[in-house]
C-alpha cells in the first residue's frame, strides 16, 4: 500500500507492512491475465488491453492503476498504460522474466500456506500439510498444473538469481557435473556454457526428468549432459568432482538433509566439491529480510530452512564433509565444501 507522505507514523507503517500482501496478489493478478505480454510492442489503453486479456475494462484499469503506482507499469492520460524497466520483468518472453515466480506465490500451494503460519510457529510443525492435508511434493504429484508452474518458476529464479552465481564461482577446473535436482537444466546450461570442457549430469525425480534438456537444448550443450532419474534420498550418480545442489538443501531440515549429503560423500571422487547454491543467512544480527522470508516460506512449505554459513559448517561436519569456503554472487552463494 502506498503512503503518500515522508513522514510515515508507526501505525501506517504497520499498515503498510500488513498489507504487502494485497500488491501482491496485484502483481500476481497482472501476471496471471498476461498484461505485460501485450504491452511489449508499446502502450496501449485499457479497451485495447481488456480485449486482449479477456477482462472487464473498469476492474482492469483499477488493478493497472494501482500497479503503475508500484512502478510496474507507467500511465498517461486517456488510460493508456504502457510497461517500465520493472514491468518488462512479467513478459512471458523477457529474459529477465519471473511472470511464472510471480503466479506460483498466488497459487494455493504458496499463498494459502502461508495462512498457517503462526500455527507453524506455536507449533515447529510446517502449514503446508495442515493447510492442503498432504505434504508439498504429494501435492505436485496430484496437481501436475501446479507442478508445472512451480517448476518454471523455479527456472525463471534460476536464470535470474542463480546466474551471478555462476559467474561468481569458477567451474572451469571439474570435468564431470552433477546437477543434484537440478529440475530442468537451466543451472547446468549455464554452468557447461561456461565451461566448454566439462560435461554434466542432471539428476532428478523421474517426472522432472521426463520433461527437462530444454534449457540445455537451447544453449546448445545437450551433447555434454547426461539426464539420469532418481531419488536423491536412496543414492546419486557416482564419480562427479562437483556436486551442484542449488536450492535444494534449503528445502529439508537438517535430518534428511544429511541423508542427501551422505550419499553424495558416499560416491564423490576423493578431491572432489560439494557446491551449494543457497541464500545464506548471516551469522551475527545484519539485516537480510529477504533470505529470512524465504526462510519462512521454507518453513511452512516443507519444514526447511536457510542457513547461515556456521550451520552449513555443522551441518557438513556430521556427513564427513568440511566447509572450505562461501563464494558471494549476489542474493545466493556457493557454499563449498569438501571431504573431511
Amino acid at each position: 500500500m502506498q503512503v503518500e507522505t515522508s513522514d510515515i507514523t508507526p501505525a501506517m507503517q504497520v499498515l503498510k507492512l500488513a498489507t504487502a500482501s494485497w500488491m501482491a496478489s496485484a502483481v500476481s493478478a497482472a501476471a496471471e491475465l498476461g498484461v505485460a505480454d501485450h504491452l511489449g510492442s508499446g502502450a496501449r489503453t485499457v479497451r485495447e488491453l481488456a480485449e486482449a486479456v479477456g477482462a472487464h475494462e473498469q476492474t482492469l484499469y483499477r488493478l493497472l492503476r494501482a500497479c503503475a503506482d508500484a512502478g510496474l507499469f507507467q500511465e498517461s492520460p486517456g488510460r493508456t498504460f504502457a510497461l517500465t524497466e520493472v514491468g518488462d520483468a512479467l513478459r512471458s518472453d523477457s529474459p529477465h522474466s519471473l511472470r511464472n515466480f510471480a503466479r506460483w506465490v498466488a497459487l494455493p500451494a504458496d499463498r494459502h500456506t502461508w495462512d498457517g503460519l503462526a500455527k507453524t510457529v506455536r507449533t515447529g510443525q510446517p502449514a503446508f500439510v495442515d493447510v492442503h492435508g498432504v505434504e508439498v511434493w504429494e501435492h505436485f504429484r496430484d496437481n501436475p498444473e501446479v507442478a508445472e508452474i512451480f517448476d518454471n518458476a523455479m527456472s525463471e529464479l534460476s536464470r535470474q538469481v542463480i546466474a551471478p552465481t555462476v559467474a561468481a564461482y569458477d567451474f572451469s577446473g571439474f570435468r564431470r557435473i552433477v546437477d543434484v535436482g537440478g529440475g530442468h537444466g537451466t543451472l547446468l546450461a549455464q554452468v557447461l556454457t561456461a565451461v566448454p570442457t566439462a560435461r554434466g549430469v542432471l539428476f532428478d525425480q523421474p517426472e522432472v526428468i521426463e520433461g527437462a534438456g530444454a534449457p540445455l537444448e537451447g544453449a546448445g550443450v545437450r551433447d555434454r549432459a547426461e539426464l539420469v532419474a532418481g531419488d536423491f534420498f536412496q543414492a546419486v550418480p557416482a564419480d562427479g568432482d562437483a556436486y551442484v545442489l542449488s536450492n535444494i538443501i534449503h528445502d529439508w531440515d537438517d535430518e534428511p538433509s544429511r541423508q542427501i549429503l551422505t550419499n553424495i560423500r558416499n560416491v564423490m571422487a576423493p578431491d572432489a566439491r560439494v557446491l551449494l547454491i543457497e541464500a545464506v543467512l548471516p551469522d551475527d544480527t545484519s539485516p537480510s529480510l529477504t533470505v529470512k522470508l524465504m526462510d519462512l516460506d521454507m518453513l511452512v512449505i516443507s519444514g526447511g530452512h536457510q542457513r547461515s554459513g556456521a550451520q552449513f559448517d555443522a551441518l557438513f561436519q556430521k556427513v564427513g564433509l568440511k566447509l572450505s569456503r562461501i563464494v558471494s554472487g549476489g542474493l545466493c552463494s556457493v557454499v563449498e565444501a569438501t571431504r573431511a
